[in-house]
């Protein structure tokens, strides 16, 4: 399983719909319940690259010129 896959899984479950996956898959999901999903999706996938870029500006940080 990706990344992405356990994200979805997570987030399918915060929303309530791991039971509404689980039994009928994603395609299953109605538009809007897909498109929740697919947003909340791609906002934690942004905080985390900026998280990532903020982590890499600080180790090069080191304080030598």
């Amino acid at each position: 399983m990706t990344d992405n896959d356990i994200m979805k899984y997570e987030i399918a479950s915060e929303l309530g719909l791991i039971d509404k996956v689980s039994e009928r898959g994603w395609a299953g999901l109605t538009a809007k319940e897909a498109g929740k999903i697919g947003g909340m999706l791609t906002a934690r996938k942004k905080k985390l690259k900026k998280q990532e870029e903020e982590n890499k500006g600080n180790d090069s940080e080191d304080g030598s010129v």
